[in-house]
């Protein structure tokens, strides 16, 4: 893809107004990522109830989290290439709408086989992170498109924390439902029969899957491609690679080694972030004493939750990182921050007691998710011709982290000594971030476009500011006329 112009030069300023197609897009994207996370891991925190409806082993629970992210890398490869080809607004609408059906239709299961598949389907899900990373990208300018990225991207991980204790709250709520109707009364979930649990469980599982194809309707019509029209149009004009090119462009990128750098570092936090998602209340239900389901679900939901503003703050700190000392910078953040979540995780996983275990799980949550910002605070910058190809590879390393520790907690191991080796392996990881390097050419070419967004964001802030100061000059103009003419 070429450069596009028109990008938005700040985020937080024009927040509200989405008049302007770049934030009316932000939000669309957060909102469209949260909502697919939400669907994705949605049945996380209902796993105690289908393990125990199921009959699922240790080991049958460990392929459904490993099945739940494995088809996502696939999926992640491909939608970076689509975006490329057909633009982020037409493969986020058919990724959402056709994504709802396995999402609603898992309460078909009735075996771990059929449990499996649909699990291995909803995976797929997981691809609209690539696309709403892809999307920001395109709207928003160098000085701002860390924060832009981090923040749609952590507003929509927010979901992997929200349905940690909606779910169980929504699967209560129709326990309630269905005892009701049946003139049943139920006291207690806990002790609910096993029949009503059956179909609750089932039953809030569509509900989700109704909603993200309600999203995918909206994304059609509210978005488009980039800041001046979607790319069909925009290669009518002559603006963007022609389709045939965009298959060459992607497999250039894919030969570049910093693109599969980012893809081992991608798995070292992203990749952890999932599994935590999937793992999270049945390890505080199973190592801790006196843990019901929602109460799991409410400490599993506080690792999650900290993306309303942690993944932000990787972003912008890499923004202002590369404002010092160029894309330099924003690869030294990362080596910071992914050193951080390596020692965090690793004095979480020693962690016996409740009270010491909930605040260390929120450190290592906070070094996580700032970590996944200020990778894709670099990543718009590796390779803007293949934009697709770059966001795709890096976002399906995380699914590919997520796979290998997956497997890790299918074995025999105690899950405390899986989250420490875990740990030691993502801080190693972090010394990989020294061989990301740019040529002096890339740095002066970056470092001059981060000056000009400033310099067009600063002008705007003085366009505006005088606007104001004309429209309370002719006020003042206005009064005194009236006032002259005896008013």
């Amino acid at each position: 893809m070429v450069e596009l112009e028109n990008k938005a030069t700040s985020l937080w300023r024009n927040f509200f107004n989405v008049r302007m197609v770049q934030i009316r897009t932000f939000h669309m994207t957060w909102f469209a990522f949260f909502s697919c996370f939400f669907a994705w891991f949605g049945i996380a925190p209902l796993m105690i109830i289908v393990r125990e409806e199921m009959g699922f082993t240790k080991s049958q629970v460990g392929w459904t989290i490993i099945a739940s992210v494995a088809v996502t890398i696939l999926a992640r490869f491909f939608i970076g290439w689509l975006c490329d080809r057909i633009g982020p607004r037409l493969s986020y609408t058919y990724l959402l709408m056709l994504g709802a059906f396995p999402v609603a239709l898992i309460g078909l299961s009735d075996s771990f086989t059929t449990f499996l598949i649909f699990r291995l389907m909803i995976g797929v899900i997981g691809a609209s992170f690539v696309i709403t990373q892809y999307h920001t990208s395109v709207m928003f300018a160098p000085n701002v498109v860390g924060t832009a990225n981090a923040t749609s991207a952590g507003w929509g991980n927010l979901g992997g924390g929200v349905t940690q204790f909606v779910m169980p709250l929504v699967f209560s709520a129709m326990v309630i439902l269905f005892a009701s109707v049946s003139g049943v009364e139920v006291t207690d979930i806990d002790t609910a029969p096993a029949e009503f649990k059956a179909i609750a469980w089932r039953a809030s599982m569509v509900v989700v899957g109704i909603v993200i194809f309600l999203t995918g309707i909206a994304y059609y019509f509210l978005t488009q491609d980039a800041p001046d029209g979607n790319y069909k149009e925009l290669r009518a004009q002559g603006r963007m690679l022609p389709k045939k090119n965009v298959t060459g462009a992607y497999f250039a990128a894919m030969a570049d080694y910093r693109v599969w750098i980012l893809f081992l570092i991608y798995g070292a936090c992203f990749g952890i972030e999932l599994t935590v998602n999937n793992v999270a209340a049945l390890y505080f239900f199973d190592y801790f004493d006196g843990i019901t389901l929602v109460t799991a679900g409410l400490i599993a939901a506080s690792f999650g939750l900290m993306n309303i503003f942690a993944r932000t703050l990787g972003g912008i700190f890499g923004d202002n990182f590369a404002a010092l000392w160029g894309l330099r910078g924003r690869t030294f953040w990362l080596w910071i921050v992914l050193l951080g979540e390596g020692i965090a995780l690793m004095i979480f996983s020693q962690m016996n007691v409740l009270f010491l275990a909930i605040p260390m799980l929120i450190v290592f949550s906070l070094f996580t998710q700032m970590s996944e910002g200020a990778t894709y605070s670099v990543v718009p910058f590796i390779n803007k011709k293949a934009l697709g190809a770059v966001s795709g590879v890096v976002g399906a390393g995380g699914n590919a982290g997520a796979v290998a520790a997956g497997f890790l907690f299918k074995g025999a191991m105690e899950w405390n000594d899986v989250f420490f080796i875990i740990g030691v392996v993502v801080a190693c990881a972090s010394f990989l971030t020294f061989f990301l390097r740019f040529s002096p050419e890339k740095e002066e070419e970056e470092k001059a476009a981060y000056e000009a967004a400033n310099l067009e964001a600063l002008q705007l802030r003085a366009d505006r500011a005088n606007a104001a100061l004309t429209a309370s000059v002719q006020v003042v103009d206005e009064y005194n006329r009236k006032h002259g003419n005896g008013s």
